[in-house]
């Protein structure tokens, strides 16, 4: 008896060295998988990233753009109602501020200004009993923050990463003033309303770092403060083709700037 229990406590010491031996051995095994020749993989990797930083930042520095001065015109149009009701009298003019945080993005201060004609050839609800309202001048003026990015165009053509293309989304606000051309004895009538646009657009190196030439497309949806309104709606003229039973729609416009980099 006494040779077995002799027999087993040495068994038991064995297994207890070599399971020892064995945890020591998986915990040099991770010791060494977590450290790499000159220090801590996880201070390497945090070197790593800093330094890739440093370099980026060092080439934005050298080859980026810091600001531009935007500008330019082109056209501004109307969907549904207020398009059909709106002769847009073109140009719609420009001047924007873009701040360049690298490569890729910036962000975009600016305003613009477009008019449009609608014509009424009738008496309507909001303005009865004084005949045909005639011509009604509407100038929109837009103040907005937006923000471009820029795409990656390192493994595309030539062609394309020469025009820089890039995507746009703007924060708005439309303020508008309606005034009755031929009829002066009504009031002004002004308002404000929210919108956004988004869309795209490419830019054309004229000198690089100095001057480019930007071709902007952009959809908008404004909350315009008379888009429910029945005044220009018909009244009493039932032979009459014109008046609008509201003004709503979207917005289309396409602008082209010539820009001022440094």
């Amino acid at each position: 008896m006494m040779l077995i229990r002799l027999i087993l406590l040495s068994v038991l010491l064995l297994s207890s060295r070599v399971f020892a031996q064995s945890n020591d051995q998986v915990l040099q095994e991770l010791e060494d998988d977590t450290t790499m020749s000159g220090g801590d993989i996880f201070s390497d990797f945090n070197e790593d990233l800093e330094s890739s930083q440093v370099l980026e930042d060092e080439r934005f520095y050298r080859y980026g753009r810091f600001f531009s001065v935007n500008l330019g015109g082109g056209l501004t149009t109307f969907t549904g109602n207020r398009g059909q009701a709106y002769e847009d009298n073109h140009p719609t003019f420009h001047l924007s501020v873009n701040y360049f945080l690298d490569f890729q993005k910036a962000i975009i201060l600016g305003v613009e200004y477009s008019k449009h004609t609608m014509i009424l050839d009738t008496e309507v609800n909001g303005y009865k009993n004084i005949g045909k309202i005639g011509a009604v001048i509407t100038d929109m003026t837009r103040v907005f923050v937006g923000f471009k990015y820029y795409i990656d165009t390192t493994d595309l053509g030539t062609a394309i990463t020469y025009s820089n293309p890039y995507f746009v989304g703007r924060l708005e606000y439309w303020y508008q003033k309606n005034k009755f051309l031929d009829k002066p004895i009504i009031a002004d009538v002004t308002g404000g309303g929210i919108g956004t646009g988004v869309g795209f657009g490419f830019e054309f190196p004229v000198e690089l770092k100095a001057s480019y030439v930007d071709v902007e497309f952009l959809y908008h949806v404004v909350n315009f403060f008379d888009k429910f309104t029945q005044d220009y709606a018909q009244f009493n003229d039932p032979d009459s083709t014109y008046g609008y039973d509201d003004l709503t729609g979207n917005v289309i416009s396409v602008i082209v700037t010539y820009n001022f980099t440094w």
